[in-house]
């Protein structure tokens, strides 16, 4: 899952023209003597160091069944959320399948957009998931999307640099600042690079004072209790004491190429980025130079989100035989074999870290247990609304404009008028 912010806007122009969609083709379903035919129309929001993996994949779905046309089409994360509730509130234009990421699925569910998988071949071997990520696909007791990926961040590092600069691994971000002080007095470079755009990369700091953003069991907003205060003073001291270097917008590509081409020798990512940062000039030529650590903690504990993709079908869409059949091709146990082959991403099934390629990948060594001890964001129809008020309280401490107590009762208060039914 390569994160970032979801477009708020909803704009015409970035709605896909409904002849290329087949939610709204009626010529699809299955010909006589039950074989699929059509078009299956695949909303993929995979990142550019995936996509080309993922259409392949898509692809060979044809092969399966030759009377079904596979249409990829890679939506970027950062528009995928408002263009398709655009598409489907609109009735026009949505695709039959799309790739959600995990805190999506209550909401498309509560707005009427996704169509409920149980009783349908999309739910194959339902046991076999992972429960954490069975977990976000559900809503008021129905299934909604079936588990395609499972993530957690962690900590990237620069093996050689932090070789050079005569420092540990740091495990507390205490830790992070005493290094990047010995790693600037070595090099030059900076220590940590600190996504100050995106409110996902807020979570291990809050998380690591032992603190969350919700509790959903008493319906209580807990972000600006005293923990989420602590988490951005962390923040702005890596910031101010430049430890780290943070950034307003773009974070994604800022972070990894900074990282890749050594300008920093850490930084907060996930599985998603593991085939990008290993293009760059650091690491290239030398794939064991990039170290992957558990991300560092605060006072309290280590922990971080839990994150992923599921894959849903639309309500709408005029194919729904061919996209259940479609989902269950993509999130078969073969299909997440060759992704973790592939990408290094980890599998939602539970029978698929039992093969050999997939238990000998280095990558899947780490993030396992990182997923397993990760923490459970709310699945609510709000919860990615829950980021907005983040970010923008984020980059108001970030930059000085507001103090780290005030940021805190500013999300607090926004949540308050997001949720009613919450105190």
């Amino acid at each position: 899952m390569r994160r970032g912010i979801a477009a708020t806007a909803v704009v015409a122009a970035l709605t896909m023209t409904a002849a290329a969609c087949g939610g709204d083709d009626g010529d699809g379903g299955k010909k006589s003597g039950g074989k699929l035919s059509g078009t299956v129309t695949f909303w993929d929001t995979s990142n550019d160091a995936e996509k080309a993996t993922y259409e392949k994949l898509a692809k060979g779905f044809e092969d399966l069944h030759p009377g079904v046309e596979v249409n990829y089409v890679n939506v970027p994360f950062g528009e995928a959320n408002a263009k398709f509730k655009n598409a489907a509130g609109g009735n026009s234009g949505a695709p039959d399948v799309m790739r959600t990421e995990v805190a999506w699925v209550a909401d498309f569910a509560n707005l009427g957009y996704l169509a409920p998988l149980e009783g349908t071949v999309a739910l194959d071997k339902p046991d076999d998931y992972l429960p954490q990520a069975a977990a976000s696909t559900k809503f008021k007791g129905k299934t909604y999307a079936a588990p395609q990926t499972i993530d957690t961040l962690a900590l990237f590092y620069n093996k050689k640099m932090l070789k050079a600069a005569g420092v540990e691994v740091p495990k507390t971000f205490d830790d992070v600042k005493s290094a990047a002080k010995k790693i600037k007095s070595k090099s030059g470079k900076t220590g940590l690079y600190l996504r100050g755009d995106d409110p996902y990369f807020y979570l291990p700091y809050l998380y690591g004072e032992g603190g969350d953003l919700l509790d959903t069991q008493k319906k209580e907003i807990t972000v600006d209790d005293a923990e989420g205060t602590k988490a951005f003073e962390v923040m702005k001291d890596l910031v101010d004491s430049k430890a780290a270097v943070t950034d307003a917008s773009d974070g994604y590509n800022n972070q990894l190429n900074a990282f890749k081409d050594g300008d920093v020798a850490m930084a907060l990512d996930g599985p998603w980025s593991i085939e990008g940062a290993l293009q760059g000039k650091q690491f290239k030529g030398d794939k064991a130079n990039l170290g992957v650590a558990p991300v560092p903690g605060g006072s309290a504990r280590q922990a971080s989100p839990q994150g992923g993709w599921n894959l849903a079908a639309y309500a709408g869409s005029k194919n729904l035989d061919a996209s259940y059949e479609f989902i269950k091709y993509m999130s078969s146990a073969k299909v997440q074999r060759q992704t973790t082959e592939k990408l290094s991403l980890l599998p939602t099934r539970t029978s698929v870290y039992d093969v050999k390629s997939v238990k000998d990948n280095q990558m899947v060594q780490f993030f396992k247990p990182a997923v397993d001890k990760s923490v459970q964001r709310p699945w609510i129809p709000e919860a990615n609304s829950l980021f907005e008020p983040i970010r923008l309280q984020m980059q108001k401490v970030l930059s000085g404009k507001t103090s780290p107590e005030d940021g805190a009762k500013g999300i607090g208060d926004a949540y308050r008028k997001l949720l009613k039914d919450y105190k």
